[in-house]
């Protein structure tokens, strides 16, 4: 999948501060995890700084 062929509020959205998040469904399409602790990933990994979603998806606590 190329950058190119992305569309915004489908594959990323930018926010506030002009990043680039990538959606869960991109992330799926992608085909694999790439272990970054990206926001929405839909393959459970969370890096040791990123904050586990509760059971609503919101954040709750960090992996030690």
């Amino acid at each position: 999948m190329e950058f190119q062929n992305l569309k915004e509020g489908e594959d990323f959205y930018l926010t506030e501060e002009g990043l680039m998040v990538f959606t869960a469904s991109y992330l799926l399409k992608r085909g694999y995890c790439c272990e970054s602790g990206c926001r929405h990933c839909p393959y459970g990994f969370f890096s040791k700084t990123s904050p586990i979603p509760d059971e609503k998806g919101g954040p709750s606590r960090t992996n030690k």
